[in-house]
């Protein structure tokens, strides 16, 4: 399993018991803290492995920072926030790469294993399914209004916490209970990792646009003009392949497109088994857990709000 639907990550086989899955991301600091980005640009690349379906086993360290001009310290502090969740999802560490550059990158090279019977992919979303999502969205326009030293405290710890929280139970849970598909909200937000799923299984997905679950404050900051330049770039790659039924406020399209980073997953299950997956992660603590859509037959490769 390659690039072909533009999946969470790559799979090979090794035997008839034994899939690699491996995926890599970084990205530069989007929270003040360096012990807090480090957990989040962690979680984030080992969310990969859990939209497959799988379990990681291994990660490296991807390292770019100033150390003429920066504190070591802050180094450290990073490199140990990261480290907490590696430990925390079971994997080990086993090394990494640094460089020297004047803006501070930081992310994980992951391995993990899936069999190759439960790969989890973007692209076996059926007609009946509905879809479930576990993380609220905002938390690119949240950052933003940081940056423009706009956003509160509150919202910022709201953030912070999800945005370190892995997705493992959420995986184990979806692949117990037995899902069809499954992506992770990133970087092309909502309706760009949406409509990948709705091409790659040749479905059509209906989205209820106000059952989808959103960080408070993210609506206010938004109408504030507090919106990344990904959001754009966002709505122009998927735009195209989104069709609006009904009203949906223009603040409310500006979250939707709006870039995440370590986003929930997007699970499309069969009907009868959706109240068996949401008891579950509600009693695991996946506590934003919503139902937010269904999957039809058509129109194929798009998606409906609303």
């Amino acid at each position: 399993m390659g690039i072909e639907h533009l999946d969470d990550a790559g799979v090979y086989r090794l035997t008839d018991d034994i899939a690699l899955v491996q995926t890599i991301d970084f990205f530069t600091p989007i929270v003040d803290d360096p012990f807090s980005f480090g957990q989040i640009a962690a979680a984030n690349a080992l969310s990969d492995v859990y939209a497959m379906g799988g379990k990681p086993l291994t990660a490296m360290n991807m390292v770019a920072f100033p150390i003429k001009n920066m504190d070591r310290a802050i180094l450290a502090e990073i490199l140990k926030g990261g480290y907490s969740k590696v430990q925390e999802s079971g994997a080990l560490l086993v090394g990494g790469h640094s460089i020297e550059d004047s803006d501070i990158k930081y992310g994980l090279s992951v391995t993990g294993v899936v069999h190759p019977n439960k790969i989890l992919t973007n692209a076996r979303a059926r007609p009946g399914d509905r879809l479930v999502l576990t993380k609220p969205l905002g938390t690119g326009i949240i950052a933003t209004a940081l940056k423009g030293g706009m956003a509160s405290q509150e919202a910022m710890t709201k953030i912070t916490e999800s945005m370190a929280t892995l997705n493992r139970v959420a995986s184990e849970v979806m692949v117990e209970v037995g899902v069809n598909a499954c992506t992770d909200i990133t970087g092309f937000g909502f309706l760009g990792h949406a409509s990948e799923m709705a091409i790659a299984s040749d479905v059509g997905i209906v989205i209820q646009s106000q059952s989808v679950p959103i960080f408070p404050q993210a609506e206010e900051y938004a109408s504030m003009g507090m919106v990344p330049g990904g959001t754009g770039r966002n709505r122009d790659f998927a735009a195209c392949k989104v069709e609006i039924s009904g009203h949906v406020p223009d603040i409310k399209m500006d979250i939707l497109y709006d870039a995440q980073t370590s986003g929930g997953l997007l699970i499309s299950v069969k009907g009868k088994r959706v109240e068996m997956l949401l008891e579950q992660l509600h009693s695991k603590g996946v506590q934003w857990t919503t139902v937010i859509g269904e999957v039809l037959e058509g129109p194929k490769g798009r998606v409906v709000l609303q």
